[in-house]
């Protein structure tokens, strides 16, 4: 039995669809067709079933899947013992590690970046998107998300708090009306996110707060916001450690206009046993608690 048939299969199963499953194993989507194919003519029975969404596992797929996982066990286990052996030379191979836009962006890049200078034979794959990753389907080795996971088999730790506050232009803000309560905030434009696009109830703020009238923009982007925000067309709600840096922006009513969010960290259980991922998730832990003063002025 060829082993590489039966890591596609187990990838495919647990994406869902042959991209994201060549995406995981580095190959081309027609590569995991061709090696699922393979394998169902070995087994003579059709494992998966194509649908609209991607693919669903037969009952033959589903009586194979638990051996191949404890075959992929036992991998990660001699993994294990070749690590040890090579502990001297550090960590290597590649992790992707998914985060928000701008925390990944802003933060975690050159951080990133410093980790691989000190260990020259690790790669990062950095998914710095709009929208919520998920370990589940192996999309990434490492997800910093603002909800806390709640199913599935994984290991969690609260890696940092950050602030967000209101922020506007100067130059708009000195041709608008003096801003001193929460209520005047309702007369003012705002850019903020696309409500039916949000992939996280922890980005919405401005509803029980102050409603505003109108928004001149919206997007799924916290960068498009901060740079329509830049341009003049409004006020919006911002990290603190993007906006802050800008001298072109100005807090608005700091004191009462001000929110809490965390970031949360999460990996497979397997992660722990893999030095590669552990040692990304040991140094991110030690960067959240290093940018806790540019998180939370």
């Amino acid at each position: 039995m060829d082993w590489d048939n039966l890591r596609y299969f187990l990838e495919l199963a647990r994406s869902g669809t042959l991209a994201a499953a060549a995406r995981r194993t580095g190959v081309e989507h027609t590569t995991v067709a061709r090696r699922i194919q393979q394998l169902e003519k070995r087994m003579g029975a059709p494992l998966f079933v194509r649908e609209a969404a991607g693919h669903r596992l037969t009952e033959a797929g589903r009586q194979l899947l638990p051996s191949v996982e404890a075959m992929e066990t036992a991998a990660l286990g001699v993994e294990r013992v070749a690590a040890r052996g090579a502990s001297s030379s550090g960590p290597a191979g590649l992790v992707r590690v998914g985060a928000t836009e701008g925390f990944g962006t802003l933060i975690l890049a050159p951080q990133l970046a410093q980790l691989t200078r000190q260990h020259p034979h690790l790669s990062i794959d950095l998914l710095a998107v709009p929208r919520m990753l998920h370990l589940s389907r192996r999309e990434a080795d490492i997800v910093i998300s603002l909800e806390r996971p709640k199913q599935g088999s994984v290991i969690v730790t609260r890696l940092a708090d950050y602030t967000l506050m209101v922020y506007g232009q100067r130059e708009y803000l000195a041709r608008r009306a003096l801003i001193t309560r929460l209520e005047d905030l309702r007369q003012h434009e705002f850019v903020n996110y696309v409500d039916d696009l949000l992939f996280s109830k922890e980005l919405q703020f401005l509803e029980d707060v102050f409603p505003p009238e109108r928004f001149t923009l919206r997007s799924t982007s916290i960068m498009a916001q901060y740079q329509a925000v830049r341009a003049g067309a409004g006020l919006a709600v911002l990290p603190a450690f993007l906006a802050d840096r800008d001298t072109s922006l100005t807090r608005v009513l700091p004191a009462l206009a001000r929110f809490t969010r965390t970031f949360w960290m999460s990996m497979p259980a397997e992660g722990k046993h893999q030095a590669r991922i552990q040692a990304v998730w040991e140094f991110l832990k030690q960067v959240g608690q290093a940018q806790a003063a540019r998180l939370r002025p």
